[in-house]
């Protein structure tokens, strides 16, 4: 038996020296490192040699073990997520070198070649695991006392206020109690899932209702207390829509408003929009539509664009995604339009509303000004201008608000980009809430090709400085910048530089010859990916990440996208997509999630993908972007056993302090317990940092919570030292951002929380709204 166990090792060893060594010679002639080759030849002399039952073999591989340590320790250092695919593998093996009859093979009664594989084995061992699993320190000078009371304790906006931050002003929960945090209720959707996953809705608290949206255009009324169902406004036919172009749509909220003046009805109002391209309002008391808004409770999104539009409303492709920012009197509205199907998308009008009659006050088409309405009425809107897909803000005093802008469709492609719309993508510009006319506007990604988005609410802050306090609007984006601007101004307030950037791409594109880099809070978004970073579960598939990425089109942030495979680091998911920052100023922190995802895109001649739209073969996906030269294919940078090719970690949280602008906590955010090998959960709960999509809220009781993470968990971390207190099982992942309010019902603080799943992160589909309070006395 002993003789079988050594051939059938022998054989292991064998084909694993193959595969290093021809994976060594195509990785060298890539540029890249010998040591696959090195380690490829002493795995073959031990595996020959092991056959013919000599002494060498456990003395080459002990050369191979004590070379790989030294190797990894001189290219990762002791970063141990970095060291455990180069030591994990060879310690493996060398482990089941230990069980075979050494002292036979060894050819000579010496034994001091046997400690070498036993002790570079288990040094490989504990470098890989114990360093790869170690906590992050924390020595964060701020204050863990609960904040001063006072302030709303409900929730009447998205962020928790018009100008963003997440911030609730309840006290009761705190670092010393949370962890008697318990489930108070939950209540779950009777709605079909979506096609494609999503649940991204933060509810609103008034008076003693909770204020939600099940799906587009389906909103309900929810007792504070107990969870149940106390009324519900559907748009009738609403499994009818095609959303096909909108990945399903979204609802990530509704709106809040109430009358100064008592009114015969709807004092208090929800609007929200339908999918049938309505914006409506709703009584916040009974869901009976307000009839004095617009024509019985309802105005026309699709007025002034009906010629952009298919014919039928039940094929949706310009829809608001985010709810509408109520500054004062006007609720003004953005829309999520399909910018990746075609050149002649619809128009990402920003418009204004009287939040009372439904009156439209305003509208601002970015770039073009718009036609006449005698000319063509279902058309004066400009088309393929920037939309605003993510929530909005705004600054009641100086009577602006903040819209984040996307591409102008579509988004891969820009050389057909008429230059009037290009100065407005990726770009944040403050509208004035009475008139509509702009104010000023600033560019994070000039003539984006990469669609970074803006997708992050622009969130107001006070940033105290040596000169003062500073009126600031902070700018989260997809590359994991946060721009610093007046927000009276837009004029930067930590500078800004113009730095060079990689030029090129596909015939008939340009390419901008700089890039916007703030110097005051870091760049949270990692840096530019190297051979070193990349990753995977043994020395094997991380070789073949090095060797792909070698190959790859990659120049580090803003390569330009050509029709070679183009790594693109951050991902188009981000860095900070829509869940942004929230600030706890008493404190002067700053809170927030990033992710660091690569991904492949590549730009394919359009006579080569015919018929292909908005699908592909499995882990690809093809934009049509109709009307340009070029399909883009789009897909993900895994190994080939499905993990990561960058290292860990994927998805971190952090704390910056708003005066110094410097990092004060980063933790690795989420576990690999719902991730692994194949897309198979490991129910390792190793904290790793994975793939997130969601936001934070911060409370005065000096806590941080979140969901948003893979592995399906919402967490409260103490805010002032980034350490995990709480955490609590969810049916799906929470992709959307929790709010906190306290009731008047009972006096309690509750947490409440949306979980649904997403669909471009792995895991079960749901409709849960979960609400977390402490046990009552």
């Amino acid at each position: 038996m002993a003789r079988i166990g050594t051939w059938a090792f022998a054989l292991i060893l064998a084909a694993v020296a193959l595969v290093l060594l021809v994976g060594g010679i195509v990785l060298i002639s890539e540029g890249g490192s010998p040591y696959y080759l090195a380690a490829g030849l002493l795995a073959a002399v031990s595996a020959v040699a092991l056959v013919r039952r000599k002494g060498l073999a456990v003395r080459a591989y002990a050369l191979l073990l004590a070379g790989t340590l030294a190797w990894s320790l001189w290219e990762a250092a002791l970063d141990g997520w970095a060291l455990a695919p180069r030591l994990l593998g060879p310690a493996v093996l060398g482990t089941i070198f230990l069980m075979l009859p050494i002292k036979a093979l060894s050819g000579s009664p010496s034994r001091w070649w046997l400690g070498a594989p036993v002790f570079a084995s288990f040094a490989a061992i504990a470098l890989a695991g114990v360093l790869a699993i170690s906590g992050e320190a924390s020595t964060s000078p701020y204050s863990r006392t609960v904040a001063a009371s006072g302030g709303a304790t409900d929730w009447r906006s998205w962020g928790g206020a018009p100008g963003g931050g997440h911030y609730a002003a309840a006290t009761e929960i705190t670092p010393g109690n949370v962890g008697k945090l318990e489930l108070a209720w939950r209540f779950d959707s009777d709605l079909p899932p979506p096609l494609i996953a999503n649940f991204e809705g933060t509810p609103l608290a008034f008076g003693d209702h909770l204020y939600a949206c099940l799906t587009t255009g389906t909103v309900i009324a929810l007792d504070q207390v107990s969870g149940k169902e106390i009324w519900r406004y559907a748009t009738p036919d609403n499994a009818k829509y095609d959303f096909t172009r909108m990945f399903s749509g979204k609802c990530r909220g509704v709106s809040f408003h109430q009358s100064p003046e008592e009114l015969p009805a709807c004092t208090n109002r929800i609007l929200f929009a339908s999918p049938d391209g309505y914006l409506r309002a709703i009584d916040a008391d009974d869901g009976k539509s307000c009839n004095t808004f617009g024509e019985d409770g309802a105005v026309d999104l699709h007025a002034g664009m009906e010629d952009q539009l298919p014919g039928s409303r039940f094929k949706v492709e310009a829809i608001p995604s985010s709810p509408a920012a109520i500054i004062g009197n006007v609720a003004i509205v953005g829309q999520s339009v399909s910018d990746l199907a075609s050149l002649d998308a619809p128009s990402g009008v920003i418009r204004g509303y009287n939040v009372l009659s439904g009156e439209l006050l305003w509208s601002w088409s970015a770039g073009i000004e718009d036609s006449s309405p005698e000319d063509s009425p279902g058309d004066i809107y400009t088309r393929a201008s920037p939309n605003a897909w993510g929530p909005l803000s705004g600054d009641e005093e100086l009577g602006l608000v903040y819209v984040p802008l996307g591409n102008s469709p579509p988004d891969y492609f820009g050389g057909m980009r008429a230059e009037a719309l290009d100065k407005f993508t990726t770009a944040v510009v403050a509208l004035d809430v009475a008139t509509g006319e702009l104010r000023w506007s600033f560019q994070t990604v000039h003539h984006d090709l990469w669609d970074y988005d803006l997708a992050a609410q622009p969130t107001v802050a006070d940033l105290p400085g040596e000169d003062g306090v500073r009126q600031a609007l902070l700018v989260p984006t997809k590359l994991g910048q946060i721009f610093t601007l007046d927000r009276a101004t837009g004029k930067p307030i930590d500078a800004v530089e113009e730095r060079p950037v990689p030029q090129g791409g596909v015939p008939g594109e340009r390419t901008a010859p700089t890039q916007p880099f703030t110097t005051g809070f870091p760049q949270l978004g990692g840096d530019d990916l190297s051979e070193s970073d990349m990753w995977g579960m043994t020395p094997l598939d991380q070789m073949w990440c090095r060797i792909t990425f070698l190959r790859s089109n990659y120049q580090g942030r803003f390569t330009p996208i050509t029709t070679e495979r183009t790594l693109m680091f951050p991902g188009t998911a981000g860095g900070i997509n829509w869940g942004g920052v929230s600030i706890d100023q008493a404190r002067g922190l700053m809170i927030v999630n990033t992710l660091r995802f690569a991904n492949f895109g590549r730009l394919v001649a359009r006579k080569e993908m015919a018929g292909q739209d908005f699908g592909g073969a499995k882990g690809q996906v093809i934009f049509g972007q109709e009307g340009t030269p070029w399909v883009f294919a789009q897909s993900t940078f895994m190994s080939p056993l499905g993990v990561p090719c960058q290292k860990p970690p994927f998805g971190t949280i952090n704390a910056l302090d708003l005066k110094t602008r410097k990092l004060v906590w980063s933790k690795s955010f989420g576990t690999s317990a719902m991730a692994g090998p194949f897309n198979f959960p490991s129910l390792l709960p190793i904290r790793m940092g994975v793939p997130n999509m969601g936001g934070s809220v911060v409370t005065a009781g000096g806590l941080t919570f979140i969901g948003a993470a893979q592995d399906r968990r919402l967490r409260a971390y103490d805010s002032a030292t980034g350490r995990e207190l709480w955490s609590f099982d969810l049916p799906a992942i929470a992709a959307a951002s929790p709010m906190s309010f306290v009731s008047p019902q009972d006096g309690r603080q509750y947490v409440v929380i949306a979980s649904g799943g997403h669909y471009a992160l792995p895991g079960p589909q749901a409709g849960a709204i979960m609400a977390f309070a402490l046990p009552q006395e």
